[in-house]
């Protein structure tokens, strides 16, 4: 006999609720603002990306998810800012996948999620660079606030506590799906 998930019923959940409610402007344009600032905090933290990004100035990046929009343009430090949201993306990116769930098992099993891909094709290349080799050191960080031994700890609780949800991912996902991008 199968088991279901626990979270499938979940997701049938959220699916099927409908959000009529949506966030004022001034709160989606902040909680932009704060990416934006995490983002420039983990670029900064690799000099190679920072060049990279520095070669795209000026150039727009529209990412969508469902109905969740995302535009920012890259700067001539090598960072990130908000773009104006009527300004034409050079590259735009589009999450396939609608199961926020889905998506959590794909990263999960070290995949990326389905993306659609339209635009220039080295601003593309750049992005895809640092999707493959920037990582935020969330440990470090920590050490600065609470120290280097209780982060190294928390760190490590964290690892095992999502190399356990990874397992049971692995154990859960249906034969045959791979999550890779087409």
């Amino acid at each position: 006999m199968a088991t279901q998930s626990p979270f499938s019923m979940l997701e049938g959940l959220f699916q099927n609720f409908p959000l009529p409610l949506t966030p004022p402007a001034w709160a989606i344009e902040e909680s932009h603002r704060r990416v934006v600032l995490l983002l420039n905090h983990v670029l900064q933290q690799e000099p190679q990306a920072t060049e990279r990004l520095a070669r795209q100035k000026g150039r727009v990046i529209h990412a969508q998810w469902r109905e969740f929009t995302f535009r920012v343009q890259a700067t001539a430090a090598g960072l990130l800012d908000l773009a104006d949201t009527e300004a034409t993306p050079d590259l735009s990116l589009t999450i396939t996948e609608v199961s926020p769930f889905a998506i959590a098992q794909a990263v999960m099993q070290g995949a990326k999620p389905s993306v659609r891909i339209e635009g220039d094709v080295q601003l593309a290349a750049e992005v895809n660079w640092l999707a493959d080799h920037v990582r935020w050191d969330v440990e470090e960080d920590l050490s600065k606030i609470m120290g280097d031994a209780p982060a190294h700890m928390f760190m490590q609780t964290c690892r095992t506590a999502g190399q356990a949800l990874q397992q049971f991912v692995a154990k859960r996902a249906p034969a045959g799906s791979t999550g890779t991008t087409p």
